[in-house]
């Protein structure tokens, strides 16, 4: 028997040691690139309905992706991508929402190029892309709330209802009482009623010390408000949003809400 007639049969090997002989794979071809997702997932993930559901909706024409209407199945978004679910946009990522305990000298922006800003402070607290809601001036101290929860920044930018900030402010000298009363029954500044919840002197301090809670997202309305009663701001500190307060948060840190507190601030 040749030698050749031998090895039929039996398994070749290759010539180093015992290790069998392996085809070399094929290289995979490529496809859609990972990071990109299908729409039906996309909408699904953002909690507005099930994959179903979102194809349905997607059908019917609720659906666009960078400004055009995508009613194609399977169709894929791109990193980067505007979808908006019936007008209004939508993200994939979980739901985040961080308090952070403001200090002086940093810029309420998400914009570069404007030196220390508030999204330095909470650059680790998330991948997701958050941003603050309303401002604080840069010499302003205090609560600054960062959401991607579209429907939670409409309830604080409502011109009607809003969210409630109370804020202690110190001015450089005493606040008389009939200026204090004009801030409580309101009054006009250029054609426009400037209104407050609720404004008093701060308990057991002096009477340039002064609680101040106010809905709307800036703290702009307060400097209007005294500077037209002609008293200077040396400090402004928001002390609470609705239910928030900063317990446990030291200034210039930061720390993720409690399930909760999301769902009272959900309540408000």
């Amino acid at each position: 028997m040749s030698r050749n007639q031998a090895g039929r049969g039996k398994k070749q090997f290759s010539g180093k040691g015992n290790a069998p002989y392996k085809k070399k794979s094929q290289p995979k071809k490529q496809g859609a690139k990972s990071d990109d997702i299908r729409l039906n997932k996309y909408i699904s993930n953002s909690g507005i309905c099930s994959r179903r559901e979102a194809d349905e909706n997607i059908a019917i024409g609720l659906v666009t992706v960078n400004g055009k209407v995508v009613n194609e199945m399977g169709y894929k978004v791109k990193p980067g991508d505007e979808v908006k679910f019936d007008g209004q946009r939508i993200s994939p990522e979980p739901k985040v929402y961080v308090l952070l305990n403001k200090p002086k000298g940093f810029a309420t922006t998400t914009a570069e190029g404007k030196g220390r800003t508030v999204m330095d402070l909470v650059a680790n607290a998330t991948s997701a892309n958050i941003r603050p809601i309303g401002r604080l001036g840069r010499n302003s101290l205090g609560l600054l709330l960062f959401t991607n929860d579209e429907k939670v920044v409409q309830k604080f930018t409502n011109s009607k209802n809003g969210v409630a900030r109370l804020f202690q402010v110190e001015l450089d000298r005493n606040l008389k009482f009939e200026d204090l009363k004009k801030i409580q029954e309101g009054f006009n500044v250029d054609g426009r009623t400037i209104t407050v919840e609720e404004v008093s002197y701060v308990e057991g301090e002096s009477k340039n010390k002064i609680g101040i809670k106010i809905k709307n997202t800036g703290n702009s309305i307060l400097r209007t408000i005294f500077e037209t009663l002609k008293y200077d701001l040396v400090k402004i500190d928001c002390v609470a949003i609705g239910h928030l307060t900063k317990k446990d948060i030291p200034r210039g840190h930061w720390k993720h809400l409690t399930t909760q507190e999301i769902n009272t601030l959900k309540m408000l």
